[in-house]
């Protein structure tokens, strides 16, 4: 460990400390610091459980006149936010920030407990600086401007993982998909690594949280479930330069909405065989951390719509290239600085300032192209992990890696 390093991590709680101030300054003391305008859907969505048949019917456009949010996620999450709106809104926004940091700070934990032992970044000193510089990354920023939830869907999705007991690991992601359906693709972590209990475990939690939701809600379980379920729309501008999936890539360079047309699922192919090959490459589950880490990507660049703050994902596989198996290869720190230089600058959001209203997909071509940074990104992420992977663990037992 060099000097500056050293000086770095003993610096590490100040430099923390420093980080949220700042964030919480920027969110009370700037004009339009944070708006949470998706957990005004949460609280006021839950709150309509009061009244039957209206969940789905409910909308927030206080603040996006343009585009009223509805209540977009299963009825689960109602219930589980429902305790929320009995609470000042001011101090469940407090309150919510407060919880994203320290999410923030048990995924760097989480990453790095299920990175090797030799990995030289474990420690609570090198999570704090981690998480003091992921408060100001696009992701980060993004979920706490919207008051969203996704850190702690990847929170609890990484402990699944880490955990070794399959009823806490399918209990874990059970509840996580029942609130929110994208963490569900881990269950393709779980099949890769052959833990059947956790599959079938996840799968009937996940069930569960649809009866639970069915005898309290019923007639809007069966609507989200048989009629919303799918409906990209309803969820918001497919073409927007924040929905980095494929469907939002291929819809802005054809200046339309592109659905799972033959673009889009010829990009979804080429992500899947990609993925596939960098987790063999990796030796799959062997390594928790990339094996988990490749399948949301794949995921992120499958689902409709992946807004921003569903990137929180690049906050462990920057820890996973700069601190993991590869980390001692040129291509593993460019990718990983890259990517943290990348998530820093938020190209996506300054793509959007092309857009006159959410609703223009960017336009000249050169800004429609431009839109493609962070499925580009991926891709050359999971053919590089595929290629040198491979190289690494064929390399002979006690031979430096290539």
């Amino acid at each position: 460990m060099t000097g500056a390093t050293a000086r770095l991590r003993a610096a590490a709680p100040l430099l923390l400390v420093l980080s949220i101030a700042a964030r919480l300054a920027w969110t009370y003391l700037v004009p339009n610091g944070a708006n949470f305008v998706d957990l005004h859907v949460y609280v006021g969505g839950a709150a309509e459980l009061d009244g039957p048949g209206t969940l789905y019917e409910f909308v927030y456009g206080e603040q996006t006149p343009d585009f009223p949010l509805p209540f977009t996620y299963p009825p689960f999450a109602a219930v589980v936010f429902y305790p929320l709106h009995v609470l000042p809104f001011g101090l469940v926004a407090f309150l919510w920030q407060v919880g994203i940091i320290a999410a923030l700070y048990g995924v760097v934990r989480m990453s790095q407990r299920l990175l090797p032992e030799d990995s030289g970044a474990r420690g609570p000193r090198v999570a704090m600086l981690w998480a003091a510089v992921g408060i100001w990354t696009e992701p980060l920023r993004s979920t706490f401007d919207y008051g969203q939830v996704n850190v702690l869907l990847v929170l609890a999705t990484l402990y699944a993982v880490y955990s070794t007991r399959w009823w806490l690991s399918g209990l874990l992601v059970g509840l996580a998909a029942g609130v929110k359906l994208t963490p569900a693709v881990a269950g393709l972590y779980f099949v890769g690594a052959r833990r059947w209990a956790t599959v079938v475990w996840s799968a009937v939690v996940f069930t569960l949280t649809i009866a639970v939701s069915a005898v309290l809600v019923g007639d809007q379980t069966r609507f989200y479930f048989t009629e919303l379920l799918g409906d990209a729309d309803r969820v918001g501008p497919v073409g927007t330069s924040f929905n980095q999936s494929w469907r939002g890539g291929i819809s802005r360079i054809l200046g339309e909405d592109a659905g799972y047309g033959p673009l889009v699922l010829l990009g979804i192919a080429v992500t899947a065989v990609a993925a596939v090959l960098a987790w063999r490459a990796i030796g799959g589950a062997q390594d928790r951390l990339g094996g988990i880490v490749v399948v949301q990507l794949f995921g992120l660049l499958l689902s409709p719509i992946s807004w921003t703050h569903h990137w929180v994902w690049l906050i462990p596989l920057i820890i996973w290239l700069l601190h993991g198996p590869l980390r001692a290869q040129l291509g593993a720190r460019v990718l990983g600085w890259g990517w943290l230089v990348l998530i820093l600058v938020g190209v996506p959001w300054l793509l959007s300032f092309a857009q006159p209203t959410i609703w223009t997909i960017p336009r000249p071509w050169y800004l429609a192209w431009a839109g493609l940074i962070y499925i580009v990104a991926t891709l050359a992420t999971l053919v590089w992990i595929a290629i040198r992977g491979s190289r690494r663990y064929r390399a002979p037992s006690g031979c430096p890696s290539p």
